[in-house]
């Protein structure tokens, strides 16, 4: 029996690894359009293994990933919080990075070197990523150990500030000790987003004090049974836009702040690098006038992996549609719009609604029809 089951499981996971690079197993891969100047990188910068408080083993983390065509992952352990010790003794905090990183190499997959700081607040959870060795980050002093991070040129960010554990009332809230660090520039983004929450209190922080914006799975369980991906749902993700798909492009785009959370459907991240998202994603397919009407009918082509959710905020009003449209990802929906006179070209403008720029902030696009003679 036992030599059974390791032919299946061996023929299993040979199966999953055989495929292409990077593969889009059906409609679970997680997927963005690029945007001018930009490839659109998706990537989880937030995630555990049994090697601290995780339940699985650092290739099923790749595994995942390459299930849903992610780009970049970190593997971020607690350094303090080693609940697995007397089962799995590990002296050397860069075992979980070199594992995922050995079991990747064949596929298209970045695996960032990382850990996470783990105190209580403040400074509270922080995840360093780029590091060069997390056994130099054991250091008692809470901003001491942020500064050893940076000497090994470490991109950081605050961890889920709305935890409750941490944060009895939910709300993310500045304190002193996270000011010095960001004057010091020992600190350079936050999560708004977390596993199952996600925090306007965070968003708002991150516009106020100039840091990056971030979306993780921080999945300690199964990506699949945590965000209900036969479902149709997704993990948690940060959307970076990058100049290349490289260690550096990521980290360097990160330390520009060009990135978007996507969270439950949700977009969320700076008005002038969700923008250029959304436009890319919303794409005018055709448009012609029905018959010897003034209506012209528009199918609109959305693709990415969000289902949009538009109000309709043009100088039009629609004639087959309520004045709330929505497009289903990676497909075509086609509207009616009434544009009183046959013109040649106008323009559509929609407040996304299931995108965010600033707390209660919904960002609008305008899409230019050209109709077809």
């Amino acid at each position: 029996m036992k030599t059974c089951i390791t032919i299946i499981t061996t023929c299993v996971t040979a199966a999953l690894f055989a495929q292409s690079p990077h593969p889009h197993l059906h409609d679970r891969a997680i997927h963005f359009p690029d945007v001018s100047g930009y490839q659109t990188l998706v990537c989880d910068f937030h995630q555990h293994t049994v090697f601290s408080d995780g339940s699985v083993w650092p290739d099923i983390r790749v595994q995942e990933a390459l299930r849903d065509s992610v780009d970049a992952i970190s593997l971020t352990e607690h350094l303090e919080y080693q609940p697995h010790s007397a089962d799995i003794p590990h002296p050397d905090r860069n075992r979980s990075y070199e594992i995922a990183e050995q079991r990747a190499r064949p596929y298209d997959l970045l695996v960032i070197h990382g850990a996470e700081i783990t105190r209580s607040m403040p400074p509270g959870h922080n995840n360093a990523i780029f590091i060069e060795d997390a056994n130099k980050l054991q250091i008692p002093d809470s901003v001491e150990v942020f500064r050893e991070a940076n000497r090994q040129g470490a991109f950081v960010f605050w961890n889920h500030p709305n935890w409750m554990a941490q944060r009895r009332d939910g709300i993310a809230t500045m304190t002193p000790t996270h000011e010095y660090l960001i004057e010091q520039d020992l600190l350079h983004g936050i999560e708004v987003a977390n596993e199952m929450t996600y925090s306007d209190e965070a968003l708002q922080i991150a516009l106020d004090y100039d840091l990056a914006i971030i979306g993780t799975s921080d999945i300690h369980g199964l990506v699949d049974w945590q965000f209900n991906v036969s479902e149709g749902g997704h993990r948690p993700v940060t959307l970076v836009f990058a100049e290349a798909r490289t260690p550096e492009a990521i980290k360097e785009a990160l330390f520009a702040h060009r990135t978007v959370a996507w969270f439950n459907n949700t977009l969320i991240g700076r008005e002038d690098v969700l923008v250029p998202l959304l436009e890319s994603s919303i794409q005018v397919k055709s448009a012609e006038y029905i018959g010897i009407t003034s209506i012209a009918e528009v199918t609109l082509m959305n693709d990415s992996d969000a289902e949009f959710m538009l109000l309709n905020r043009s100088d039009f009003t629609m004639h087959a549609n309520a004045q709330v449209i929505t497009l289903a990802p990676n497909t075509t929906t086609t509207i009616q719009v009434k544009t009183l006179d046959v013109l040649d070209s106008f323009d559509l403008s929609f407040e996304v609604l299931n995108a965010v720029t600033a707390p209660g902030t919904f960002p609008t696009v305008q899409i230019p029809v050209t109709v077809e003679e």
